[in-house]
């Protein structure tokens, strides 16, 4: 901000890198769980190891507890006064 971004930029690209990290980490996560489901498939009683909805439902919940945390410093970020932090550096 002390460089002329605005607000919502500084909370957008912060949100964003963060996001492109989890959503990552969720593509990953989801290939290597398809993988591996023979190896858990035996451990599992009542669900099929490829449940789609058991995946959509972990990427989802994963995704939005990564923009949870993503967004809480990125509004912190956004409020702080520019010569507050540069005094700080």
């Amino acid at each position: 901000m002390a460089l002329g971004a605005q607000r919502c930029n500084v909370l957008f690209t912060i949100i964003r890198q963060g996001m492109t990290l989890a959503l990552i980490g969720c593509g990953l996560g989801v290939i290597l769980a398809v993988v591996l489901t023979r190896v858990v498939s035996s451990l599992l009683y009542g669900v099929t190891p490829t449940d789609p909805l058991t995946f959509a439902l972990t990427v989802l919940l994963l995704s939005a507890v990564a923009f949870v945390s993503c967004w809480l410093p990125a509004r912190r970020a956004a409020k702080i006064d520019p010569m507050v932090a540069l005094r700080c550096e």
